[in-house]
């Protein structure tokens, strides 16, 4: 059995937020909880980061500052010792890398900037489409069952994909939308809810 978790909102703070808190832009508060399509929230980040001459090393910056959730580190610990783990994002590795060390290394699939030479951040190169939903299925192909967890619109196809499905402090629109996943507010919350989904797997096989 495995799990399959986001990363940024759940892990990690998020890192746009942050950023866009030190420049004081706030369209680059906008995520995924905001806008589901995430071609046009990224487009809309890009240009963003053209009009003001914003560049790579301007965000590397913020994201040294930057420190897993509190009670991230121990609750990813525990995770693993009870699950396979995988942290499926659509952030960019080119973000999260410097932040991997401090969550010890966990497996992550995520996606590609592309960068020029003067640290312009010209475009994006996604793993693939849906990335998240599919990695789900793919791992179902191998005869693996898959507890999913995110708090984002972006997460809600690996969630509706997976055999169990969680929401981790979403915001109340998206609980809304998909009342079918419960809801942890907080570390204690979530392992009881994949405790729960465990049990309920091995019971139904």
């Amino acid at each position: 059995m495995l799990a399959c978790i986001d990363l940024e909102g759940v892990l990690l703070p998020e890192i746009w937020i942050k950023f866009a808190e030190k420049v004081g832009i706030e369209e680059l508060k906008l995520t995924t909880r905001d806008i589901p399509n995430y071609d046009s929230l990224m487009r809309g980040r890009i240009n963003i980061l053209k009009q003001h001459n914003l560049k790579l090393q301007d965000i590397e910056a913020v994201i040294e500052t930057l420190s897993p959730l509190e009670g991230a580190q121990d609750f990813l610990e525990w995770l693993k010792s009870e699950f396979q783990v995988i942290i499926l994002s659509d952030t960019f590795y080119e973000f999260a890398g410097p932040l991997m060390k401090k969550l010890n290394y966990p497996a992550l699939l995520c996606h590609s900037l592309i960068v020029e030479n003067n640290g312009e951040v010209s475009g994006y190169k996604l793993r693939q489409q849906d990335q998240k939903t599919k990695a789900v299925k793919a791992l179902q192909g191998l005869n693996l069952q898959v507890i999913s967890a995110g708090d984002s619109y972006n997460d809600t196809g690996m969630l509706q994909q997976a055999d169990a499905g969680i929401l981790f402090c979403p915001p109340k629109k998206l609980t809304n939308e998909f009342p079918q996943f419960p809801v942890a507010t907080d570390y204690i919350q979530f392992k009881n809810l994949f405790l729960k989904a465990r049990e309920r797997l091995i019971k139904d096989n």
